[in-house]
């Protein structure tokens, strides 16, 4: 696999957010895509197989059953591009029902390099699937993609497992305009919501009884260390999930169990903690079906087709570029 690096410096960005989070006067905060290092991607694959979190399970069922019937809706000479493509273990039904009717341009988009080293062994032995990987943020990685296509190419665009619950709804419909701008009519984006279920089925699904996702969580301040040299101690610190009833959303936050000093001296930063303050580092907003339809049409969209798992609540939604 091909892939095309970060030029620019991470490790001075990682420290600037680090510090503008950590500095923020309402509520600490650091930014969720700094869960996913080497460590954390690992342990990301481990909690997408536990009993508690549904979510992946149900993204592989719709993408297994109904991969067939996506690609049918789709025109001729399709580019495939995927935001956040994890290992790409969940892609492959999607690239494999397409190689029956072309040889297929697959381009990956992670901040990871390992995720993308993943992604080239799990999806290497399809024949007929070409792949570049693009070391980027998602929009900037999206907009090489672009840039690169030929006349008559048409892209599809995978954004898989709900991450756009990441974002609050006001930030996903910008960040669904923004991909929109990138795109031409009739291009598709293939959208993944998980649904609104009950609050302790949720909860359990971001604190699950192993402690793996407070593990997940526990490694930002691990990775903060590492590399930037910061003194996080951690066991001083707890994973705590909450679910948000008005923002329908759950959230991850670190919790520090006793008043505390910690210096970050990459990030020129000494940052001081009460007990009982917390660093939010994720949230992940639930949807409804109806909700899904707004959100394509405030974004520049239709939504063509919708696919909802029966066993935990989650759509695949096929949204054509108006």
């Amino acid at each position: 696999m091909l892939t095309h690096a970060i030029a620019a410096n991470p490790l001075y960005e990682f420290a600037a957010e680090v510090r503008a989070g950590l500095t923020h006067r309402a509520q600490k905060e650091l930014p969720s895509k700094y869960l996913y290092d080497d460590v954390g991607s690992a342990l990301f694959e481990v909690i997408s197989v536990l009993p508690e979190y549904g979510l992946t399970r149900a993204d592989e069922r719709l993408l297994r059953r109904h991969a067939y019937d996506i690609v049918g809706q789709l025109p001729d000479n399709v580019v495939v591009a995927e935001l956040g493509s994890g290992s790409g273990k969940k892609t492959r039904w999607i690239l494999e029902a397409l190689c029956r009717h072309q040889h297929t341009s697959y381009c990956p988009i992670e901040i990871s390099p390992k995720a993308l080293a993943m992604c080239a062994r799990e999806l290497g032995d399809i024949d007929c699937v070409s792949i570049v990987g693009f070391e980027r943020e998602y929009l900037d990685g999206l907009l090489e993609v672009a840039a690169r296509r030929n006349a008559g190419e048409h892209l599809l665009v995978l954004f898989l497992g709900s991450t756009i619950g990441n974002f609050d709804r006001l930030a996903g419909v910008k960040f669904l305009r923004q991909v929109r701008r990138v795109l031409q009519p009739g291009d598709a984006l293939l959208l993944g919501t998980d649904l609104e279920k009950p609050a302790h089925q949720l909860i359990a699904a971001y604190d699950d009884s192993l402690g793996v996702t407070a593990a997940f969580n526990l490694n930002l301040l691990s990775r903060i260390n590492r590399e930037l040299d910061a003194d996080f101690r951690l066991e001083d610190f707890e994973h705590v999930a909450k679910f948000n009833e008005q923002a329908r959303s759950v959230e991850m936050h670190l919790r520090s169990n006793r008043k505390q000093t910690v210096e970050i001296p990459r990030a020129e930063l000494a940052v001081s903690f009460e007990e009982g303050e917390t660093i939010w580092t994720e949230s992940s907003h639930k949807y409804s079906i109806t909700e899904v339809f707004r959100l394509a049409e405030n974004s520049g969209f239709r939504c063509q087709s919708q696919w909802i798992d029966d066993e935990w609540p989650f759509a695949e939604n096929l949204l054509i570029a108006k």
